[in-house]
């Protein structure tokens, strides 16, 4: 349901409720809240019981440490939003993550006592850059268990590693007749770069669907795609939308056994940051993955390739760094990763995604994981039990990412993230680069609330809080005329 901007705008203002603080965000008044000021408890179930409704009020986590340790070192989490000074509640890191300031620290550094080219440089500065670079690649390396630092190569981000392996791995060897395999669930960069290499090459691009009663990957309509015609298989690790956690390792198992001449590609953006990935173990042929949303600076990711598959592919691009030696007649290459690497390269932004990897690492990634684990339930089972909302991904008590997106029944979400916005929490609102989803589902687009390591239970209940009475505000307007809603998917937020 649309409406327009002339009438919600003053109404909204008049809606955004004051300030208040609680325990474990920073003050903004002295006001404390308590389980009275939540004036909209809408529970889908009316039968249920005041203790029942509540039993968030007293849970705990066994791992809170984790976000209470690391709040301090995120200096944007302080922030506040709005004439009305809300405190920020950050629920977008699946989009992008805040980055503590041992990353803002080490990229300052770069520049102020490192800054120089790499490679070939005798001077003590480029030497000192070199090593702060190919440093950053051996802590990548052993954060995935790569079986060589070879094989780690530098990118712009995900998109760029997956395009990388579509246009030179694909061009040398796809041909009609192949087939390329991917599901419904793929972000864009896993689905369009092989949308083009397909047409390029005349080879089949095949999908495999998805099971919205069980909140996953139709795992056996995959696996019934696989035959001796497929030739690359690419897919999430974790859904950037549903949640959901695919079985990697069983995948694999049945592409090697029914589609022996198969590359496999996994998409790792949403695994990397939030669990112990282990190329080695998975089985995978490329791996993918971005810095921005780990900690690290936006603008570098890596793909993750077997070393003798790199050094079999042509190269990406041509320039600067990536060769053997140059004629006027003609060039060789270098080997992996060099290859691939054309140009000066994203220095600083090695530099401070491996101080990102350091942070974490110093966590620890399996209390990294765990504490995900608690708060991604907390938030799902609370956000299940708020009227009109529908969470997709597992249900309620499976294993899921610390990712909710969600559909209000009457409420656009660039409606719902425009009015939370006004009270402090940043969500996402519209496809999430997963129109392909979105579509299979039968709607247009969604909500995602995402979180970190850096969030906490406060965090989660102020969000529902603000959620069920932004749902109530809308409940309560006067429906619009037949035809007035025409047009909501070509939607704009008014702010």
């Amino acid at each position: 349901m649309r409406y327009s901007a002339s009438i919600l705008l003053p109404i909204a203002l008049q809606y955004a409720s004051p300030v208040v603080s609680f325990t474990g965000r920073s003050a903004v008044t002295s006001a404390p809240r308590s389980i009275e000021s939540q004036q909209y408890m809408v529970l889908k179930d009316p039968e249920q019981s005041e203790e029942t409704a509540n039993w968030w009020v007293e849970h705990e986590f066994a791992h809170a440490d984790v976000a209470q340790k690391c709040r301090p070192d995120f200096d944007i989490l302080t922030t506040t939003i709005g004439e009305n000074k809300k405190p920020l509640v950050y629920l977008d890191s699946a989009a992008t993550s805040q980055k503590p300031k041992q990353v803002v620290d080490s990229i300052s550094h770069y520049y102020e006592k490192t800054n120089s080219n790499v490679h070939r440089g005798a001077h003590t500065l480029s030497r000192e850059a070199t090593t702060a670079y190919e440093g950053a690649r051996d802590t990548i390396a052993t954060l995935i268990n790569s079986n060589s630092r070879n094989e780690i190569v530098f990118t712009s981000g995900a998109s760029e590693a997956i395009n990388l392996v579509a246009s030179s791995y694909g061009r040398s060897n796809l041909k009609p007749g192949d087939e390329i395999l991917i599901t419904e669930m793929e972000h864009h960069s896993n689905i369009v770069p092989w949308q083009m290499i397909a047409k390029e090459t005349g080879a089949t691009l095949r999908y495999a669907s998805i099971d919205f009663d069980k909140g996953g990957l139709d795992v056996d309509h995959f696996i019934s795609l696989f035959n001796e015609k497929t030739k690359v298989v690419a897919f999430q690790h974790v859904s950037n939308v549903m949640a959901c956690v695919n079985p990697v390792k069983d995948i694999v198992k049945e592409v090697r056994a029914k589609a022996p001449e198969a590359v496999i590609l996994l998409d790792a953006c949403q695994s990397v940051p939030h669990m112990k990935v282990d190329v080695q173990d998975l089985g995978v042929d490329f791996l993918a993955a971005s810095g921005h949303k780990m900690c690290g600076p936006t603008g570098i990711g890596f793909l993750w390739g077997k070393e003798d598959l790199l050094n079999s592919m042509p190269p990406y691009m041509g320039g600067g760094e990536m060769i053997d030696q140059v004629t006027m007649e003609e060039s060789t290459y270098a080997p992996a990763p060099a290859r691939f690497e054309a140009g000066t390269p994203p220095i600083a932004q090695a530099v401070g995604f491996a101080a990102s990897i350091k942070y974490l690492a110093d966590i620890g990634m399996d209390n990294v994981q765990s504490y995900e684990h608690e708060i991604a339930a907390y938030m799902h089972r609370r956000m299940s039990e708020v009227d009109k909302v529908h969470v997709l991904g597992p249900p309620v008590g499976e294993d899921r990412a610390a990712v909710c997106a969600f559909y209000v029944d009457g409420v656009h979400p660039s409606d719902l993230s425009t009015f939370l916005d006004m009270e402090g929490v940043a969500i996402r609102a519209g496809h999430h680069c997963c129109q392909p989803l979105h579509q299979a589902k039968g709607i247009s687009h969604s909500a995602r609330a995402s979180l970190y390591i850096y969030n906490t239970k406060e965090d989660v209940d102020y969000f529902i809080e603000k959620l069920e009475s932004t749902i109530k505000f809308f409940v309560g307007l006067e429906n619009p005329a037949d035809g007035e809603n025409e047009g909501d998917d070509d939607f704009v937020p008014f702010i």
